[in-house]
């Protein structure tokens, strides 16, 4: 029902889901993919390593448990670096491709300048991904068959949720590199919070996540250097009773860097996420977040 088979048989995405939902919760894990088709990998510059420097690795995993305290988790199975559904539909860098692109195209964006377009230019770094342009034809095929589906099955999670609830959270989930670029003698904090600088969901969930996660003795910042991208500005409407916060966490905490393996604290990070959602979720049902239809 959640699949959306490609040409090799793999569901592009999937729903994690519990038997019965029980928390007003979504938990999203748009980077964490990691099937790369043959044909991407021979297209590309880099090898099976290296073109994983921009997957949020093993994040999906770490969401597991949280979901089965009756939360929906929509994962990706495509890696970030063939398709970056945390982009607008359209953001498409006019160089990268053999052919022009539709008129409606945003070729101008930060994003897209960047080389972080919806069909990425680099990985991390400034790695350029492809050996030669691509035809425009096989970006629009992306957005068509993977990007618009992948958002209309966030859209309905949040919109079952919210007609369950009265209103719906949604937990955007991404890592972090450990280092800030160009000064590997400088960390990051531990959790980044993104709330587009309070507009996508209410303050208080924002004040009690941070709470939270410091209780838990994560050092956590907020909005920087991460404000949330284009899930937590598109989704964020607390004005209709939909409220999106972006969770960056730091890979360090979980996973050696060099071998993407898990490390003993993977374990650590799964249950304070799993506790995050409880108590996030009794928070709610308590009246953290009043839905406006019902203040009205």
């Amino acid at each position: 029902m959640y699949q959306l088979p490609t040409s090799e048989g793999i569901a592009a995405f999937e729903v994690v889901a519990p038997t019965a939902r029980s928390v007003p919760i979504v938990l999203n894990a748009p980077h964490s993919g990691n099937s790369y088709s043959r044909g991407f990998l021979d297209g590309s510059c880099l090898d099976e390593r290296a073109i994983r420097s921009s997957e949020d690795v093993h994040v999906d995993e770490l969401l597991r448990p949280a979901a089965a305290l009756g939360a929906r988790l929509l994962k990706a199975n495509f890696p970030r670096a063939w398709l970056d559904v945390n982009r607008e539909p359209y953001e498409l860098d006019p160089g990268m491709f053999a052919g022009a692109l539709p008129t409606f195209a945003n070729v101008r964006s930060v994003r897209v300048a960047g080389g972080l377009g919806t069909i990425p230019r680099i990985v991390s770094d400034n790695v350029e991904i492809y050996q030669r342009p691509l035809p425009v034809a096989e970006a629009l095929d992306r957005i068509e068959t993977v990007y618009k589906p992948y958002h209309r099955m966030l859209h309905r999670l949040l919109r079952d949720t919210q007609a369950e609830f009265g209103l719906a959270v949604l937990l955007d989930c991404h890592s972090m590199p450990s280092a800030v670029r160009g000064n590997h003698g400088r960390h990051k904090p531990d959790i980044v919070l993104g709330d587009r600088f309070g507009t996508s969901c209410g303050g208080n969930l924002t004040d009690l996540s941070a709470a939270l996660l410091g209780r838990f003795g994560y050092r956590v910042a907020r909005n920087k250097p991460y404000a949330g991208g284009f899930i937590t500005e598109h989704y964020g409407q607390p004005a209709t009773d939909l409220h999106a916060l972006q969770i960056e966490i730091n890979r360090r905490l979980y996973m050696d860097e060099h071998s993407l393996e898990p490390t003993s604290g993977f374990t650590r990070i799964q249950n304070d996420l799993a506790t995050l959602v409880t108590e996030l979720a009794d928070a709610v049902s308590a009246g953290l977040l009043t839905p406006v239809q019902a203040a009205e």
